[in-house]
């Protein structure tokens, strides 16, 4: 019986192998060759951006991009496809990716790039020798596109070169659109015989919830170029896009998800015939700011109107120069930035599928991409008085009762002037070092750093963060300059003097700090000498909800930025001697001082200082103000820089409006301009 059964079972497979390879052979055969199953990528969300609120600075929206894979289309066929594809987007306002460069004008042949042709050519086997209209009839030839028109023609290369460019075949494709219109995916879709390989998928865009808000922090993506997908190959394909600036680039690694796959069973004509999720995409994980929005907005928009104010002559002369500054807004207890403007900004949106050539060169101009709060570097001017002050305490040099005579000229040193005697021929008479500090008195200074001499000086400039970097998540921070015989010698191979010491003394000479690093300094004064690790990171959060460690994250940013894990203590100093500084700093806010007229009737006690650094170019100094309130128990510092801005009494109204924010005063929605309303004249 098994014989018989085993016999059975045996005959039947027989029979059903024949009816495969020779019954159903030919059927199954013509369906193989005419079906093929591709992999396509899904693509992951990047993370977002938020606040410290959760308000959401950078999101994803869903988009439609367009990929295409090989198929048997002869290039008459595959070149028609890709005029009708160009027509389609074109229509409605789309674009397609493009880096074939050549220009067609319209009778002209040009390279987009003339530095970068040679590398160009030789990296594409072109002949040096070919000017721009060889190599696009080479590529016109090699494409075997027939178009007489040589506008229309060079779309279709365009198209053609990175679909070569990336290396498409049956199974892999390669993106040749990005961020199209709805209308045009759905256009594309209905036409898909025609566009044999074409294929709509539906991506993640990255979308700025607001136009230029926060735009030097945020940063901008854009596509991979060559040298980054060499070093990210593993985890990256050619036609993604990437951080390039800001958080956007110091984060990458977390911002960016891990891509899924769908299988797609594509017929040899192009046509999809099914598809299927084999792997699941996994979105990147959210970065939370330290930043406030809301004080953001109001911190950008203050600083705008305050130079427009400056150059249309608000506060006397017209300042021509005044273009550009900067704010820094600090928790000075614990180094957290809620808000960090750089003027003029730009809007990072524009960046993602490709700027414009005039839009750029526009920014270029205007240097609307430099981060003047942490790449800038500024002599302080009388800001720095503050080190100076407790240079000359700390070492015993003078008291707190100390009283110098300024008598207008000082007898050394070149016999540099005070203010006071370039504006009204006399001095400030006696003052000790809290009236010094609220008159801004440069002799008493003069007399501090004689006495002292300019190590002391540097020496308690750099315990309060001056000279050195912050150690903030972002890309090209200064580490500033400060003072000293062994930098001029570096710098000019130049000697030390007594000149520079006493110039040095009043924030000028080499002296050189961003606003960044100011709001540490100030923030390091109001806190009692606490060292504070300034921070635009609250947290990151996984995909699943999970955070990643503090550790884990310093750790990252100081290997991408090359910084070292440098332990700094706290400045341990006499608190009479910190409190004499600090009630100067009242003195400057209050009636008398130089910043009073912005501050005057103003709810909450702030101590600040103003000052205007010297540029040596013939133009007006830079003009700041940095301030801390409230005064007997303070929570945030607050330092403006105007380029050019003449005294820095005339930026103390941007602090002002920004504090008034904070502390809950405004009464009118960020939504709406800020009213800055400064209107002091003050020098100094």
């Amino acid at each position: 019986m098994i014989t018989i059964f085993i016999y059975i079972i045996g005959v039947i497979l027989l029979l059903q192998l024949f009816n495969l390879q020779i019954v159903k052979g030919k059927e199954y055969r013509e369906q193989s060759n005419t079906r093929l199953t591709r992999e396509s990528v899904l693509r992951a969300a990047r993370g977002s951006i938020k606040d410290r609120t959760g308000v959401e600075l950078v999101t994803n929206e869903t988009g439609f991009g367009l990929e295409i894979y090989k198929t048997k289309a002869d290039d008459e066929t595959l070149n028609n496809a890709i005029e009708k594809m160009v027509q389609i987007l074109e229509e409605n306002k789309d674009s397609y990716i493009d880096h074939f460069p050549i220009n067609v004008n319209p009778y002209s042949f040009t390279y987009t790039s003339e530095e970068s042709q040679k590398s160009w050519k030789k990296s594409n086997n072109i002949d040096e020798n070919f000017s721009a209209e060889q190599v696009f009839n080479y590529y016109k030839e090699k494409y075997e596109v027939t178009e007489s028109d040589s506008a229309k023609a060079r779309k279709i290369i365009a198209v053609r070169y990175e679909i070569t460019r990336n290396g498409y075949s049956s199974t892999k494709s390669v993106k040749i659109a990005s961020s199209i219109s709805r209308e045009s995916a759905v256009k594309i879709r209905e036409q898909s015989s025609s566009l044999p390989g074409m294929n709509v998928i539906t991506e993640p865009i990255v979308k700025y919830t607001s136009k230029n808000l926060a735009s030097h922090i945020l940063g901008y993506v854009g596509a991979i170029n060559e040298e980054e997908y060499k070093t990210r190959k593993d985890t990256y394909r050619n036609d993604d896009v990437i951080g390039k600036t800001g958080i956007q680039k110091i984060f990458e690694q977390y911002l960016k998800g891990e891509d899924g796959v769908k299988q797609i069973d594509m017929a040899v004509d192009g046509s999809i015939t099914s598809e299927y999720v084999s792997k699941e995409a996994v979105a990147g994980s959210d970065v939370v700011l330290t930043i406030d929005a809301n004080l953001q907005k109001v911190a950008e928009e203050a600083l705008e109107k305050n130079i427009k104010d400056l150059q249309a002559g608000k506060f006397g002369k017209k300042k021509k120069d005044a273009k550009s500054g900067a704010v820094v807004v600090m928790k000075v207890k614990t180094g957290e930035v809620l808000a960090l403007a750089s003027y003029p900004d730009y809007e990072p949106a524009l960046f993602t599928n490709g700027i414009s050539q005039k839009v750029y060169d526009s920014y270029q101009k205007g240097s609307n991409l430099y981060n003047r709060a942490v790449s800038g570097s500024y002599a302080p001017g009388s800001t720095f008085k503050m080190a100076t002050a407790l240079a000359g305490l700390e070492t015993g040099k003078i008291t707190t009762s100390t009283k110098i005579n300024d008598t207008g000229v000082y007898p050394r040193g070149g016999n540099p002037v005070c203010w006071m005697y370039t504006s009204y021929r006399r001095g400030h008479g006696y003052l000790n070092v809290s009236q010094a500090i609220k008159h801004s008195c440069n002799y008493f200074f003069y007399e501090i750093g004689y006495r002292v001499g300019i190590d002391s000086i540097s020496k308690y400039a750099s315990y309060l963060g001056l000279g050195r970097k912050t150690g903030i998540e972002l890309q090209d921070e200064t580490s500033g300059v400060l003072a000293t015989a062994e930098n001029k010698k570096k710098m000019y191979g130049d000697d030390w003097y007594l000149g520079d010491t006493l110039s040095a003394a009043i924030g000028q000479t080499l002296n050189s700090f961003s606003p960044l690093q100011m709001a540490k300094y100030v923030s390091m004064l109001s806190n009692g000498g606490k060292n504070i690790d300034v921070t635009l990171i609250k947290s990151v959060v996984k995909a699943d909800g999970s955070e990643v460690s503090k550790d884990e994250i310093k750790k990252y940013t100081n290997e991408k930025l090359g910084l070292k894990n440098e332990t700094t203590e706290d400045l341990h100093v006499k608190e009479s001697n910190l409190q004499a500084i600090l009630k100067g700093m009242k003195g400057v806010t209050s009636e008398g001082g130089t910043a009073y007229s912005a501050f005057a009737n103003f709810d909450i006690e702030v101590g600040g200082k103003t000052g205007s650094a010297q540029t040596g170019d013939g133009k007006d100094a830079h003009a700041w103000f940095v301030g801390f309130a409230p005064y007997d128990n303070p929570e945030i510092a607050v330092v403006v820089l105007v380029e050019h801005g003449g005294t820095g009494g005339y930026t103390a109204g941007v602090a002002r409006d920004i504090m008034k924010e904070y502390f809950g005063m405004n009464s009118k929605s960020v939504t709406e301009n800020v009213q800055a309303t400064s209107t002091t004249q003050s020098v100094r």
